[in-house]
């Protein structure tokens, strides 16, 4: 991998992490495109490059961090992906991550399933509103949610943001928990895979990943403001359109 590598993949990450579109997927299509070969230093730099996004929400969203209830709710959320991540870490990183096929079919069914629920979804007029009144029942059944997304394609952010709507979360209540939520899920995912990777690092992949952390961390920056202003207004049908057609190309024109 090269720095203009790199680049293009920190980019990528940055836009697709709080989309509805699996940027782990995106991440192994872009670099099955460019020829980079999916060794394990490559799985570990598409997982801690995610670091650089969660940053964005931090940035943006510090006050959050400060605010105890959401804090306590943040926590309850991460249990069932922090167990079943750890569990799962060896499985997934050896047989889904680098694995086209699986993305393909994960971003498929998944377009599927966004279109159907917006034209079989109606948000009730009590939703909840705001972040500090998901009940803590909301946020583990949104953490077993999240968890779906250990598979590439799947997309953390569809699986939270659909099993939030599915709970009688608002929009924008769940696209906002949705963002929190990642900072302690990609920090935990991030610090696992350092502690069991970092001595097999060089000094060109450390090079790989600072270049890849700050355009992913930009790019995020950015995405963020905008996504947040898409939801208040438009559907998710865009995106699910996007994933089928993405995955139909992507299989007809690249993989066969």
């Amino acid at each position: 991998m090269n720095i203009l590598d790199a680049v293009i993949l920190g980019v990528i990450q940055g836009f697709s992490e709080f989309l509805p579109i699996s940027s782990t997927g995106h991440l192994i299509l872009a670099s099955y495109l460019l020829n980079i070969p999916p060794n394990e230093f490559v799985k570990s730099f598409n997982i801690i490059i995610q670091l650089g996004a969660i940053l964005a929400v931090v940035v943006l969203y510090w006050r959050s961090f400060l605010d105890v209830e959401i804090l306590k709710r943040l926590v309850v959320g991460f249990i069932p992906t922090g167990v079943i991540g750890v569990a799962l870490y060896g499985l997934v990183k050896t047989y889904l991550l680098g694995n086209e096929t699986v993305v393909l079919v994960s971003l498929a069914l998944g377009g599927v399933l966004l279109i159907a629920f917006e034209y079989l979804h109606t948000e009730r007029e009590d939703a909840v509103s705001e972040v500090t009144s998901i009940t803590y029942q909301q946020a583990l059944s949104i953490g077993f949610f999240q968890a779906i997304a250990i598979v590439p394609g799947v997309s953390r952010s569809a699986s939270t943001i659909l099993g939030g709507l599915m709970l009688g979360l608002r929009r924008a209540t769940i696209v906002e928990f949705s963002f929190l939520l990642a900072v302690p899920t990609m920090v935990a995912a991030t610090t696992l895979d350092l502690l069991k990777n970092y001595s097999s690092f060089s000094a060109a992949n450390v090079t790989s990943l600072i270049v890849g952390f700050i355009a992913s961390f930009v790019v995020a920056l950015v995405v963020i403001r905008l996504f947040l202003r898409y939801v208040r207004t438009r559907t998710f049908i865009p995106f699910g359109v996007y994933r089928i057609v993405i995955a139909v190309v992507f299989y007809l024109f690249v993989l066969m």
